[in-house]
């Protein structure tokens, strides 16, 4: 369940969970109508969530989604679910859950409604466009990494495939160990394979990744410390109009 392809070490020595923050909650500069802004600042947690998904909850276990009971299971373990949305192979498209052609349960959309009033309030077309095309930057899976990270609930996101395509719904696991903090070495795993793997704004995502941790840090200039077990400094370069990190060393 891994957004990347490098494993993530959950080691002990992480952040605070109690002085965690969402960078939604702030008036940190990013442009909430923008996807660019908003997938980023999604990312880490994510990452970071979804790993630790696949280790405690998924276990390589086979999975079963019944919609009429509103479960989705891994071996003989159930979990409500919420339904955000699917992708279709014969049309190459994404239709939120919210759009409901399958006129599932309300109780089974609760949190795609809630995706749609977010992209509402933040004009951010991807949360309120019922249907579009699928390619690199949006699909299943980047979609469900924003929805999962916009909302203040803990949830992750499993990706379901069937003939057709595949369903895309979220769970809430109950369990604390999913929604640890990270310690040091997992935290820049992170970076580093998130960086090369998707299309992101480095400062946005590196930021809001520490405070999802509860990672204290400074920044200065195009600098920034974050205070793990360790003290690790992030250097960014200007690269034409953005930012990009270019190298972190352990102090």
């Amino acid at each position: 369940m891994g957004l990347f392809s490098k494993k993530g070490n959950h080691d002990p020595a992480g952040g605070n969970a109690a002085n965690r923050v969402s960078i939604f909650d702030t008036d940190y500069p990013l442009d909430r109508s923008r996807w660019f802004h908003v997938f980023s600042a999604c990312l880490g947690k994510s990452a970071a969530v979804q790993e630790a998904f696949g280790k405690y909850t998924v276990k390589n276990r086979n999975w079963n989604v019944d919609f009429s009971k509103g479960t989705l299971s891994f071996g003989k373990d159930a979990y409500p679910l919420q339904f955000l949305g699917s992708e279709s192979s014969q049309s190459n498209s994404w239709m939120w859950g919210w759009n409901n052609i399958n006129g599932f349960d309300e109780s089974l959309i609760t949190l795609a409604e809630e995706i749609r009033s977010i992209g509402e309030s933040w004009n951010l077309e991807e949360f309120t466009t019922a249907q579009f095309e699928l390619d690199d930057t949006f699909n299943g899976h980047t979609l469900a990494i924003a929805a999962t990270g916009v909302t203040k609930g803990n949830y992750c996101y499993y990706k379901g495939p069937h003939a057709n395509g595949a369903v895309l719904m979220a769970v809430d696991p109950k369990d604390a160990r999913v929604f640890a903090p990270v310690g040091l070495k997992t935290f820049m795993d992170y970076v580093i394979s998130g960086i090369q793997t998707y299309y992101v704004d480095h400062p946005i995502f590196v930021e809001s990744f520490l405070m999802w941790n509860g990672t204290p840090y400074e920044k200065e200039g195009t600098r920034i410390i974050a205070h793990f077990e360790k003290d690790l400094l992030i250097d960014f370069e200007q690269a034409d109009e953005f930012l990009r990190i270019k190298g972190m060393k352990v102090l």
